[in-house]
């Protein structure tokens, strides 16, 4: 592999998704939106709530509000990161393989578009941590915004699976919103999970260990270092996945 090759493709991914102005917009705007409408409209009754991943029965009293504008950062940072991974790998497939013809090796462009996507989650996981601690005050501010990150990392890996998987971008961004809908947007929230009848089916999301990682790091001292290791684990899985699939579709077959 060339390094010089990977940088110039890493370039050529960050300029492509810089020029158009709707990535811009949505990744300003979106989580701005949702956590407006949250501190606009979320009431600050204070309720007890248990975190489900420690070992420990640990119940932790938060206002609603507070709980929310936490849970729709984890949301928000998924959702906006499985588009960005879903994008490229669709967008920029016939590139792709006009570029394996003319030399470049699978895996060059599998690098550049990872530290494309590694880039985001950080820049992403940053600006919405730094956004809630503005409505929030947060115990734990970095390893708050690892959460972020983390969710970032497993949402964009399945994202990346996707986009490997399904050539059309309808019934990508169908899976996407689908999953993200109902995983990170509704199961996973604190209050619901607390009352779920078959809450076994909810540790087995993929952002159940995120959200849970994010909610300990907000609001309590305890460490979340098994919980964001899980994480990591399940969206290795999804990056293994998609990595088999991508060096498949683009290799030229002797």
């Amino acid at each position: 592999m060339n390094a010089k090759r990977i940088t110039t493709g890493l370039s050529m991914i960050l300029k492509m998704l810089f020029r158009r102005r709707i990535i811009i917009i949505s990744l300003v705007v979106i989580p701005v939106l949702f956590l407006t409408i949250v501190e606009l409209t979320a009431p600050t009754r204070t309720i007890p709530f248990r975190l489900a991943s420690l070992d420990i029965r640990t119940f932790i009293r938060e206002s609603l509000k507070e709980i929310a504008l936490v849970f729709f950062a984890v949301t928000s940072s998924g959702f906006l990161v499985s588009l960005l991974a879903l994008n490229l790998i669709q967008v920029e497939n016939d590139v792709n393989r006009r570029l394996v013809i003319c030399g470049y090796h699978p895996f060059e462009i599998l690098i550049s578009n990872l530290l494309a996507l590694s880039l985001l989650i950080v820049a992403i996981a940053v600006y919405i941590g730094l956004l809630v601690s503005w409505f929030v005050p947060i115990n734990n501010l970095l390893m708050f915004i690892v959460g972020l990150a983390l969710i970032g990392f497993v949402y964009g890996c399945y994202g990346l699976a996707i986009g490997s998987l399904i050539k059309g971008k309808m019934e990508g961004v169908f899976l996407i919103v689908m999953l993200a809908n109902i995983d990170s947007g509704w199961l996973q929230n604190p209050m619901y999970y607390a009352e779920a009848h078959n809450n076994v089916i909810i540790r087995y999301l993929p952002a159940y260990f995120p959200s849970q990682s994010a909610v300990i790091a907000a609001f309590t001292d305890y460490s979340g270092a098994m919980v964001r290791f899980y994480g990591i684990l399940y969206g290795s899985g999804f990056l293994i996945l998609s990595m088999f699939i991508f060096y498949n579709k683009m290799r030229i077959k002797k």
